[in-house]
């Protein structure tokens, strides 16, 4: 009996430790439950999160991409404190995301936005507008908003932007901002000289102005760079708007107008000498230069077509870039719905009449910088001839005054494509279009290595796509584009290698596969900063996350503006920013860094803890 005594104490104290060990393990993190750290008061000068604030949490379901683990699981964390049960649903890919939010399962989605023409504009309208091509709000209020400030100056906008950022967000509630990106690259500065890779506020990777370190190799090394989407939207460069084609169609296809580094309107590496804006802010003139001809594909080589970029490519070119039913799956048509109409001018006596904010001609702004001027213009584009002072004039009227319509032409959708080449490969009835049997130009299915491959793409820019396939794609120079210029491409072909994970290019690049990588996670700067042989560049970008909440009336939080207000004030930025060691900042909207309004959203459990308590007496 002693003994069974003894086994019976003994087991009971084992038993006893056993469950200890056990409560303790269940504080332990797994990857997925690992979130930010969670700041203090002192840190963050907000008040600890609330207690669960109704008798039962209330469900949420976030739609996420798995790359945006950590984002979904601090977002997690917070809303879980704040008083809601949180469901996650997390898709592979952008393909699978997207059919997932098109589809409507999800009450937020964790969503991105880089204002790539430098604009405010462009970070609501096609986002928050009624019919918006990325809009799935319907609400006057902000319409109207949008439509008053894209008409105002810098001076008089930040007003408006102020009030709608309100309306959008604090009021309503549509979005609940996260933070502002930084814009980065990482260069191998022993291959490549890192004062020709440029990295711009706004703009895509420009590839002409990138040369080896030893120049040399310049016409005889690819470059190879890196992207992680490898399904490309289209070629055609007002059918897509996202990560898979934006970098690639701006080295494609020339555009009236450039952005500078730092997002200044320039004529610089564009299809235009100079530009003027008469005044009153409706007409824009350009004047083109002569010495941009149009790309092919023969074989694996970039040949001169012999067919000159002109006046009547870039009337055709912006007339489809307005018209939503120019192509089917119009995906940029928004961006341009404010030009009215776009001509040549033939009458010189135009440029005379017509007048600047300052009471100079037209022509007089024209003709600053010319190397002669203007003597005649002309109609037909192989007679323009700039060094004789014969040129071709755009006139753009838009349909009312709105200056930013300069950011748009300088974005990839405005990108200039052959009347010729694009009129006799789109024979389609737009109305019918059979995605079974017509193909249209810049199908990737046609730069696809493979029984289907049929290159028709004529590019206008410094590169032209030759072929594609799961693993890369390939380009070489265009020998037509501005050759002998300071603007003539150095390097004669380039490779984009599809990595999807960041992991993976990071260690292509420190392995030498790669030689540069555009867009590294902020998490893995001090892993850049730690090769000798890498350069890391970085800025404070246009690029903007936020959670979008499901606004149709299929969902309880598309129906209550509580309810997202309660997931609004439950998002603690500064738990987010501490998570990425300070490599991001703080935003009210998709328009904070562009204009700064001055709003700030601050988490607070009070206004939690009330907007649930509203949600649940309405229910």
């Amino acid at each position: 009996m002693r003994n069974s005594y003894k086994f019976t104490k003994t087991l009971t104290v084992l038993l006893l430790a056993l469950l200890l060990v056990l409560a303790g393990c269940s504080s332990v993190t797994t990857k997925s439950d690992t979130a930010a750290p969670a700041a203090s008061t002192a840190d963050t000068g907000e008040q600890p999160a609330a207690e669960a604030t109704t008798s039962a949490p209330v469900d949420i379901e976030l739609l996420a991409m798995t790359s945006q683990e950590s984002d979904v699981n601090i977002i997690r964390d917070q809303l879980t404190k704040n008083g809601f049960n949180v469901k996650l649903n997390l898709q592979p890919d952008y393909g699978s995301f997207k059919a997932q939010q098109d589809a409507g399962n999800y009450d937020a989605a964790l969503s991105s936005w880089t204002t790539v023409t430098g604009n405010p504009d462009y970070a609501v309208r096609s986002l928050f507008k009624t019919g918006g091509d990325y809009s799935i709000l319907a609400d006057s209020e902000i319409d109207k908003l949008i439509d008053k400030a894209a008409t105002e100056s810098p001076e008089d906008y930040v007003a408006t932007y102020k009030e709608l950022e309100q309306k959008l967000v604090f009021d309503n509630a549509y979005i609940a901002p996260l933070y502002i990106s930084l814009k980065s690259q990482a260069i191998n500065k022993d291959i490549l000289n890192p004062e020709s890779v440029r990295l711009s506020k706004s703009r895509a990777l420009a590839w002409e102005d990138i040369e080896f370190k030893d120049s040399a190799k310049n016409k005889t090394e690819p470059l190879v760079m890196t992207q992680a989407m490898s399904t490309l939207t289209s070629l055609d460069p007002i059918k897509g708007n996202d990560g898979s084609i934006n970098t690639l169609n701006t080295n494609m296809y020339v555009r009236l107008i450039n952005l500078t580094d730092d997002d200044k309107i320039t004529s610089d590496g564009s299809l235009s000498r100079n530009f003027s804006i008469a005044d009153g802010n409706s007409d824009y003139y350009f004047i083109l230069r002569d010495d941009i001809n149009f790309a092919k594909v023969e074989g694996d080589k970039a040949v001169d077509t012999g067919e000159r970029v002109g006046a009547d490519d870039v009337v055709f070119a912006l007339d489809r870039a307005k018209n939503k039913d120019s192509v089917p799956d119009h995906r940029t048509y928004s961006l341009h719905e404010h030009i009215k109409t776009v001509s040549a001018v033939s009458d010189l006596s135009e440029l005379d009449s017509a007048k600047t904010a300052d009471g100079g001609t037209v022509r007089e702004a024209l003709e600053q910088g010319l190397e002669a001027p203007i003597s005649a213009l002309v109609a037909d584009k192989t007679q323009a001839d700039n060094a004789a002072g014969k040129y071709q004039v755009i006139k753009l009227t838009t349909t009312e005054p709105f200056p930013q319509v300069l950011n748009y032409l300088a974005h990839q959708s405005a990108g200039i494509v052959s009347k010729k080449q694009v009129e006799s490969i789109n024979t389609y009835d737009v109305a019918k279009f059979d995605v079974t049997k017509d193909i249209p130009y810049g199908d990737q299915n046609t730069v696809t290595e493979g029984a289907a491959y049929d290159n028709t793409l004529y590019a206008s820019g410094p590169y032209i796509l030759t072929t594609k396939n799961d693993y890369d794609a390939k380009f070489v120079k265009n020998p037509a584009y501005m050759p002998g210029t300071e603007n003539e491409p150095n390097i004669s072909n380039i490779s984009i290698r599809f990595i999807a994970d960041a992991d993976s290019a990071l260690a292509a690049l420190r392995s030498g596969e790669i030689y540069s990588y555009y867009g590294v996670p902020e998490t893995k700067f001090s892993v850049v900063e730690g090769d000798a042989k890498l350069q890391l560049q970085k800025i404070e970008s246009n690029a903007v996350s936020y959670l979008l909440f499901n606004t149709s009336d299929k969902r309880p939080i598309g129906k209550s503006a509580d309810l997202r207000k309660a997931v609004l004030y439950s998002i603690n930025q500064d738990e987010i920013l501490q998570f990425y060691e300070g490599n991001k900042i703080k935003a009210a909207s998709t328009v904070s860094p562009l204009v700064d309004t001055g709003n700030v959203l601050t988490a607070d459990p009070a206004k939690v803890k009330e907007a649930l308590a509203a949600y649940e007496a309405a229910k």
